[in-house]
């Protein structure tokens, strides 16, 4: 038998997971490391622990491919991460990620000349500190030290490919998230460039997702478990990939993720720029764009509810060998749609879709002594997908109007957080039983690299059997009345966002 790993490196845990061709899951490993937040608006992580986890995580599954050959890896990878190397590759800083929000004032900057919309013409990506584009303004300007030693820069997938294989390469994937790439002659923006000060011998060279490296040190092969010849796929970004995961390829199919963070995305031929700059166009490859908008927020508002509301929920929940998101979202079910007009909105890190804005907080509105921990956390959930839904309303202005919806993330073990977006989107929601999504589509392109097959398509009979959420129409009033507040509120609270920020960064640690 054949196999191939999908590892799907991202923000707090790199996971590999083993398949046969079939896409059938043989085995899977996940290991975590820390997102490093040591000052405001920081979100960084250690080079040596990614790496640490992703050889293990690799050796793991490995280990179960003891009837056949290892074909291929290919990889899903968390997108807009920037590192620095001085001119003998060593490192200058750690991995500066998307969530990352201290470029906000040189964003915003940038924004305001006008100069930003036309590189986010050219790229796709849209003018905010999540952007390798704003971390390289960050550092010219906050720490000149490593901005002037810096003679590489690269993300994290690249910098694991840097010491496999010593490429210094960037599939165009990953590179049409940076806001230095221009998606429509597939090389870097000169005009980017020229903002930041780069030349483009400090970049990686741009590669097709398909493109493969071979050729691994024989002890780190051993330890990994593979043959040296084994095929390494670049592969592409977590969210392109989201799509492909779920077979969510087809005009007007939607592919919604939440995890950690979210997005909507749909699939294009071409790329799509929204002229008032709300969405992103990243690349799946040459053929498939993926245009969408992704929120900060998604189960990190959960676990904040979660760890500062539901303390005894959570003892209990140990107590008994239970999930203890089971235990909350149970809770939350008792109330009914609409939280009894308790909205929240889940801005607790900045927003990114739709309204771009580094310093966007939370806030709960229309609470009332009726309101209790359950109305709280229902709309904790509640306002997660209402955010999304505003971001499908900008992205169904750019790329047409959404027919259905297939969902993926660790939401979609919810069936309370499923049954939500199928009644605030009146739209039909499909939950693939396979939650490797990422991993998979990851190996369906090395499938393709390595010419096994000759189209994605095929990814459609691997996804297996699915559940289907369809909306209520009970709540279809309730939901159809609150959603325009959310949205005209996150406006007008917009305003005052910068003052806060400001106050937050003066007065409180």
């Amino acid at each position: 038998m054949d196999y191939l790993i999908g590892v799907d490196l991202g923000t707090t845990s790199t996971k590999a997971v083993l398949f046969d061709t079939e896409g059938h899951v043989i085995a899977n490993a996940n290991k975590g490391y820390t997102l490093y937040r040591d000052e405001p608006d920081m979100a960084e992580e250690d080079l040596e622990e990614i790496w640490r986890a992703f050889v293990e995580a690799v050796s793991i599954v490995s280990q179960e491919a003891t009837d056949g050959k290892i074909l291929g890896v290919s990889f899903s990878s968390a997108m807009h991460s920037l590192i620095a190397f001085d001119k003998d590759w060593q490192p200058l800083t750690r991995v500066i990620t998307w969530a990352d929000n201290r470029a906000v004032k040189y964003t915003e900057e940038l924004r305001s000349t006008g100069l930003g919309q036309e590189i986010y013409s050219k790229t796709g990506t849209p003018i905010h500190p999540m952007a390798p584009l704003s971390k390289v303004l960050w550092l010219k300007n906050e720490k000149p030290d490593i901005y002037n030693q810096a003679a590489h820069y690269l993300g994290i997938k690249e910098y694991l490919f840097h010491r496999l294989f010593n490429a210094n390469r960037m599939d165009i994937s990953i590179a049409s998230g940076t806001g230095l790439f221009n998606i429509f002659n597939l090389d870097w923006d000169e005009q980017a460039l020229e903002v930041t000060g780069l030349q483009k011998e400090q970049l990686p060279e741009p590669v097709d997702p398909y493109t493969i490296e071979r050729g691994l040190d024989p002890q780190l092969a051993e330890l990994m478990g593979l043959d040296p010849d084994t095929a390494f796929v670049y592969g592409a970004g977590d969210g392109p990939l989201s799509n492909l995961g779920v077979n969510a390829v087809q005009p007007g199919v939607a592919a919604v993720t939440i995890g950690t963070s979210g997005a909507i995305r749909v699939v294009t031929d071409a790329p799509k720029i929204d002229p008032k700059g709300r969405t992103y166009t990243y690349a799946l490859d040459k053929d498939h764009w993926v245009v969408g908008g992704p929120v900060n927020s998604g189960g990190d508002v959960l676990r904040w509810a979660r760890d500062n509301m539901f303390d005894a929920e959570k003892s209990t929940a140990d107590l008994m060998d239970m999930d203890s998101y089971d235990l909350i979202t149970e809770i939350a079910s008792h109330v009914p749609a609409g939280a009894d007009g308790l909205l929240f909105h889940p801005y607790l890190g900045g927003e990114r879709a739709p309204i771009w804005d580094a310093n966007a907080k939370g806030s709960f509105f229309g609470l009332t002594y009726k309101h209790t921990r359950a109305h709280m956390v229902r709309a904790v959930m509640e306002g997660v997908v209402f955010n999304i839904y505003m971001v499908s309303l900008a992205l169904e202005e750019v790329a047409g109007s959404l027919k259905s919806i297939q969902a993926t993330g660790g939401f979609a073990r919810s069936p309370l957080w499923r049954q939500m977006m199928a009644d605030i989107f009146e739209q039909t929601v499909t939950v693939p039983k396979a939650f490797e999504s990422g991993a998979l589509a990851a190996t369906v392109m090395a499938q393709k690299a390595l010419g096994m097959v000759d189209s994605l398509d095929v990814i459609g009979d691997m996804i297996g059997e699915s559940n289907d959420y369809e909306p209520n129409p009970e709540n279809f009033e309730v939901y159809r009345a609150l959603s325009p507040i959310f949205i005209r509120l996150s406006r007008q609270l917009q305003t005052e966002y910068e003052n806060i920020a400001d106050y937050q960064r003066k007065f409180v640690d």
